[in-house]
């Protein structure tokens, strides 16, 4: 069978493929190699990603039962003024586990938050009352940077990059800005332990598969 412009229109659909195929109107195969560069660059992605999301989720986790002195941290929100609104997410996560018929725990709870709970722990409207706490998840963020707005605004950028990674979006348009978030990540996961990325770079594959990209793109490295 072809793995032609009709193929593509009408596995991934017509409006996922209009960019491409619109890009390279006179070249099908080429708008067929970017596609499949994208979905590259997004498996790329996913180790960092998800190396991130767990070194994050158990540095702030740390913290947090540290704070509140309980390994059930979460259970200080409900009655604790400012925090309250932030148990959504926990009744959210909890309602989860017991639809699988499963013993809520405080680990389960932790592992079923998501990435947009755990980084909007350090956003503005919580610096009051957690910052001074969840700031020592950050032991090796650089002086000039220990501020709360230092850490949160990369944070949210990963946490967008990522969705549009983990809902299969395309994000294969501007190497250069995704060559940014990938070393913004690395530098910011070693804030939180300065052997993660070391480790890391040994199963990375981004800049191998972003030298590539460029290659089969003829863009410019």
């Amino acid at each position: 069978m072809p793995y032609n412009k009709a193929f593509f229109n009408k596995v991934f659909s017509d409006k996922r493929m209009e960019r491409y195929f619109s890009l390279y109107h006179n070249d099908e195969q080429r708008a067929v190699t970017h596609y499949r560069c994208n979905l590259q660059l997004s498996e790329a992605m996913y180790v960092p990603l998800s190396v991130f999301e767990v070194t994050l989720r158990n540095a702030l986790c740390r913290e947090l039962v540290q704070m509140t002195g309980r390994e059930d941290w979460y259970s200080v929100f409900p009655n604790t003024p400012g925090l309250s609104n932030l148990n959504r997410y926990i009744t959210k996560a909890a309602k989860q586990i017991s639809g699988r018929h499963e013993q809520i725990t405080p680990s389960k709870i932790i592992a079923e938050l998501t990435l947009g709970f755990w980084v909007s722990l350090l956003n503005s409207e919580y610096e009051r009352i957690l910052w001074k706490d969840l700031r020592r998840a950050f032991p090796f963020m650089p002086k000039a940077k220990r501020q709360r707005k230092y850490v949160s605004a990369p944070l949210n950028r990963f946490r967008t990059f990522r969705n549009r990674v983990f809902h299969n979006e395309s994000i294969c348009w501007n190497i250069n800005h995704v060559r940014g978030i990938h070393s913004e990540m690395m530098e910011v996961m070693g804030w939180m332990n300065r052997d993660v990325p070391a480790w890391l770079s040994q199963y990375d594959r981004f800049n191998a598969v972003s030298d590539d990209i460029c290659n089969a793109l003829n863009w410019k490295q």
